[in-house]
């Protein structure tokens, strides 16, 4: 079997990934730092059916999604070449973006601590017995690990933060993680960016729900508004506070001036002789209490009722049959 040329590996690349992007108009953009062939193969395997992973080269990638824009006149894709940084891969998919980003998530693996790792999270030692005996001790003084020897086996007292995030791990960081077990860390593909249809945002916009939207759009509205009233310029969600606003402006001039309209003289007419409304006031409470009062006495009558027919005499004779 005849082994292909860089030239034609770069051929035959260049015309894969051109139809990934005709095909799918989708594409997930992930970190693939302390990724694994095998890890990755799993992945592929859980995406097979809608989605299809590809990796390789950014210089290549880069290369290949400037000849298909070129080609085909699609400068959308053009937005993708930004995002083409570091160790990163494409996922081509046909299904929900969120769904997938799900999927992708699920095949994260533990992962030991190995010198001169930049840590991702903050690494906390938990207190309780190492089950490591008293000749260990040294790793723990070496990082400053309050112990004590309890039944022949060392233990820690106190919780320790080992690692900071961000910081390099240490060989006597390492090696204490190595000796307790603990595999603090967890890599898998990690979506970077989203683009779709010639748009990219931020993975985050996939975690919104329904009342994330309605408040936001909310809040939008909510700002329309008062920019709107501000500058005295007509919107429909402006509408109805101007035509309250002016209304009341109007009345304003009406109680100020002998000038009138029919929705002004109700308030006028209370302004002249606040006793109206004040008896308006006691009518609405007499109202209220005559319909509690009417209940009371339809109880009362009920109860009247059961009496009367709890002394009925069955027809003039006796319950024990005396005439």
């Amino acid at each position: 079997m005849v082994k292909a040329t860089k030239a034609e590996k770069k051929i035959a690349y260049d015309a894969k990934l051109c139809q990934l992007i005709d095909e799918f108009t989708q594409i997930l953009v992930v970190a693939a730092d302390n990724v694994g062939s095998t890890q990755l193969q799993n992945i592929r395997k859980g995406l097979r059916g809608d989605s299809v992973v590809l990796m390789g080269k950014n210089t290549m990638m880069k290369r290949s999604v400037k000849i298909h824009a070129e080609n085909t006149g699609n400068t959308g894709i053009l937005n993708l070449m930004p995002l083409l940084q570091g160790n990163v891969g494409l996922i081509f998919t046909k299904g929900d973006l969120k769904e997938v980003s799900e999927e992708v998530a699920k095949y994260k693996v533990g992962a030991p601590a190995r010198v001169g790792l930049v840590a991702p999270i903050d690494v906390v030692v938990q207190p309780g017995n190492t089950g490591l005996d008293p000749s260990q001790t040294s790793f723990f003084q070496v990082l400053n690990i309050p112990t004590k020897i309890n039944k022949g086996t060392v233990e820690i007292i106190t919780p320790v933060e080992l690692i900071k995030q961000g910081d390099k791990v240490g060989s006597s960081e390492a090696a204490l993680l190595a000796k307790l077990g603990i595999r603090p860390f967890s890599y898998g593909l990690v979506v970077q960016s989203v683009y779709d249809n010639g748009s990219v945002f931020s993975p985050e916009v996939l975690d919104l729900t329904e009342d994330d939207l309605v408040q936001k759009f909310a809040a939008g509205i909510s700002m329309v508004t008062s920019l709107a009233l501000a500058i005295s310029y007509p919107t429909l969600a402006a509408a109805p506070h101007m035509f309250i606003n002016a209304y009341k402006n109007a009345l304003a001039i009406c109680i100020a001036t002998e000038y009138t309209f029919p929705q002004a003289e109700k308030v006028k007419e209370y302004l002249k002789d606040p006793s109206k409304f004040a008896v308006a006031v006691a009518a609405v409470s007499a109202d209220a209490g005559g319909g509690a009062s009417a209940g009371a006495a339809k109880v009362e009558e009920k109860k009247e009722v059961v009496e009367e027919s709890d002394e009925e005499d069955y027809g003039g004779f006796d319950m024990f049959g005396d005439e």
